[in-house]
């Protein structure tokens, strides 16, 4: 028994003692081998720019942006914004990081001009394709998703910035892990476009408050324990995000939203830049019938999660509860977005069986990727507009609704809340709603406004909308950039 015990004491002095060899060489590799691997990066990468400075006189401007070809309103800021530069700075050259390698520049861009309706040319423009994109990918990282990609955006931008060492380094995805590296490695003036914050105050107590979400599994809310290392892993993962942001030189930010999450986490000064709207055509858009007989209530948005199709559905099942049968056969909610790979096509196949579920797919249309032609035939033939994602940072979607003259509801969160969608009756824009029953209830009051309150509604909205226009946008993002330009121009 004696025995027994010097052996335990003896294994747990040998354990203890591995285990502080193991931190010993840790903090070695830490604090010695990993920043003599950094300073020899940097070196080569500053000889390297050093090099490329010597043989030529133009400026390289990198934007990151692996989802270019996407189609979404994110991927709309990127080509105006390119779009502005090359008109202001045009012997400058520019460079897409992109991940987008089954798409030539030419697919790329007819993309763009056919479904974003942003005329570009090739002049100028170059794509750089990068092959680790799934290393930024949520499915990557079944847990700790926000620390995974942020890391695996590292590892892209590493990849980027060894293909092409630009001057200026413009994030338009809110990758902002990926500003320290080109900043400190690539010695490059760094600016960021922030569409939302990878964290908010708000996770944290929805998180706090045990809520499950798409982003708080079930699992987690329902435990303490489970609560509490997720709340420690967030305000860790807060400190590091912040210390990123302030690697930015130059940043804009999209929405009131963003900024006032922001201000708090980055301490740095923020410009807010409406993101670009396609509003003028669509003011002028004439409609068929104010009041159509088959009556079209049009959705516009990406299929991500966040976007929460699904409470649509719900909120049209709710609808049909609550107002005759004859007035019911004749509404369609009509699905209009851009898949951006298989899990988006995926999530509209379950949208599909969603509908059927509820006995709706008779009154369910889903138009998937169409060219901004047929967008525009949505946009003149339906009545109502609707968006559901909570804490939408802005809503680029929400804008071209009210602009071709929708009545449009929103969640009341984010940007239609604090910057687009005005509710009080004397100079109401659009109405905004939370729950599936709430959209219920709001889409039927709008059934049954007259013409007259809803004529009202229309050019309130309409008026409204130039604030966030596409011309506002690039002399806004341009005054904002300019510095960044400034030693070469």
């Amino acid at each position: 028994m004696v025995r027994d015990f010097f052996v335990f004491v003896l294994d747990t002095l040998l354990t203890i003692k591995m285990l502080f060899m193991l931190v010993i060489f840790a903090t070695t590799v830490t604090f010695l081998i990993i920043p003599v691997i950094l300073l020899f990066m940097k070196w080569r990468f500053s000889y390297r720019r050093k090099k490329d400075l010597a043989t030529r006189t133009t400026t390289r401007v990198g934007l990151f942006h692996p989802y270019c070809n996407a189609g979404g309103g994110g991927e709309k800021v990127l080509w105006v914004a390119l779009q502005s530069m090359k008109e202001k700075y045009p012997d400058a050259e520019y460079y897409i990081y992109t991940g987008d390698a089954e798409a030539t520049p030419t697919e790329i861009i007819d993309k763009v001009n056919k479904n974003l309706n942003v005329k570009l040319d090739m002049k100028n423009i170059h794509f750089v394709y990068l092959t680790r994109r799934v290393w930024i990918e949520a499915q990557m990282y079944p847990y700790f998703t926000l620390l995974g990609q942020s890391l695996g955006s590292i590892y892209l931008g590493y990849e980027a910035l060894c293909q092409l060492h630009p001057d200026i380094f413009i994030d338009t995805t809110g990758f902002a892990f990926t500003l320290p590296l080109f900043k400190y490695l690539g010695e490059c003036r760094t600016g960021c476009y922030v569409h939302y914050p990878t964290i908010t105050t708000d996770m944290l107590k929805r998180v706090a408050n045990r809520r499950a979400m798409y982003n708080n599994r079930n699992i987690i809310a329902r435990s303490p324990f489970l609560t509490t290392g997720k709340l420690f892993y967030y305000r860790i993962f807060a400190w590091l995000y912040s210390f990123a942001g302030q690697c930015s030189d130059i940043s804009t930010v999209n929405s009131t939203f963003t900024m006032e999450h922001l201000t708090d986490l980055w301490n740095r000064p923020l410009h807010l830049v409406y993101p670009p709207c396609d509003v003028d055509h669509l003011v002028l858009m004439t409609r068929d019938n104010p009041r159509p007989k088959t009556i079209k209530i049009l959705s516009l948005s990406q299929f991500r999660p966040e976007k929460d199709h699904a409470m649509q559905l719900q909120a049209l099942y709710e609808l049909r509860e609550i107002i005759p049968d004859d007035l019911f056969e004749h509404i369609t909610l009509v699905l209009a977005g851009s898949c951006r790979n298989d899990d988006d096509s995926n999530r509209v196949r379950d949208l599909r069986d969603l509908s059927k579920h509820l006995s709706l797919e008779n009154n369910v249309e889903f138009k998937i990727n169409i060219p901004y032609d047929q967008l525009l035939e949505e946009l003149r033939t339906a009545h109502i507009g609707i968006h559901t994602m909570v804490d939408e940072h802005f809503g680029i979607g929400v804008v071209e609704l009210m602009a071709a003259g929708l009545i449009t509801v929103a969640n009341r969160s984010g940007g239609p809340l604090l910057d687009i969608i005005e509710t009080s009756e004397a100079s109401r824009l659009g109405f905004l709603a939370t729950t599936a029953e709430e959209y219920a209830h709001t889409l039927k009051f709008i059934l049954y406004l007259s013409e007259e309150e809803l004529d009202e509604i229309r050019t309130r909205a309409k008026a409204s909308v130039d604030r966030f226009s596409t011309r506002k946008f690039k002399e806004d993002f341009l005054r904002a950039v300019e510095p960044l330009f400034k030693s070469e121009y």
